[in-house]
């Protein structure tokens, strides 16, 4: 099996691989989802994958890395690539043309162990998940997910790589979900942004500064209020 990360836990120090896996796994792979899904206090923040989606995506449709501790799946992390047909993909949503849709990955869900957490593994697969990915015989060009409002732990993963809010609507029977992309390839080191602000709470006025063209790029808690930050290429007008 190949081993593309090795080191340790902060925790224990218990020595830790992380791995590409494949339909070996799968029955391990979901009983961590179910597990993680059971601790969770507030399950409406998490859209767990069938056993068909998992299993699309062991076949060729995207990839699943994971971290073992003493051979056991402690936590896992998944790309998938959407069927271009599927209703809701989320590249109409952020206005992708229909050709670009062949262009986009979605960051899937990702697991860790409650017994594992504070080991910064999240962030660890993340970067190695997008390492594989420059790997694959296709390349692509939009990395997409979705995300509830105020799952602090989950927004806090997708700016620290980088990701934007492109769109913010109902998904997945009418939870609201902030939809990020992150354009893989792109310099903006040239652009001339303009920033504003709005409160996580204030849902018409982020759809409305997103519909502009605004993209949410960080968040911060500012005296117990959750606060949005946003950019704009002054360029778009």
């Amino acid at each position: 099996m190949k081993v593309i990360y090795e080191g340790t836990l902060n925790s224990s120090g218990q020595s830790v691989r992380i791995v590409p896996l494949s339909l070996a796994q799968l029955d391990d792979i979901l009983a961590l989802q179910q597990f993680v899904t059971e601790t969770l206090e507030n399950k409406a923040v998490l859209e767990p994958l069938s056993r068909e989606q998992f299993q699309y995506i062991l076949e060729g449709k995207g990839l699943v890395i994971g971290a073992f501790a003493d051979d056991q799946l402690i936590a896992f992390r998944a790309l998938m690539e959407p069927p271009v047909d599927e209703d809701g993909h989320l590249g109409r949503d952020i206005g992708l043309t229909e050709e670009e849709l062949l262009d986009v990955i979605y960051q899937e869900i990702s697991n860790v162990h409650p017994d594992y957490r504070g080991n910064g593994l999240q962030k660890t697969l993340a970067q190695w998940i997008m390492k594989e990915l420059e790997l694959l015989d296709k390349q692509y060009k939009y990395v997409c997910c979705t995300v509830a409002p105020f799952n602090i732990p989950s927004l806090k993963d997708k700016f620290a790589q980088g990701m934007e809010i492109a769109a913010l609507k109902e998904k997945y029977g009418n939870r609201l979900r902030y939809i990020f992309v992150k354009e893989l390839d792109k310099d903006n080191s040239k652009e001339n942004w303009e920033f504003t602000t709005l409160r996580m709470d204030d849902t018409a006025g982020q759809q409305k500064l997103l519909a502009q063209g605004w993209r949410g790029i960080r968040m911060e808690n500012r005296e117990g209020v959750q606060w949005v930050d946003f950019r704009k290429n002054v360029a778009q007008g």
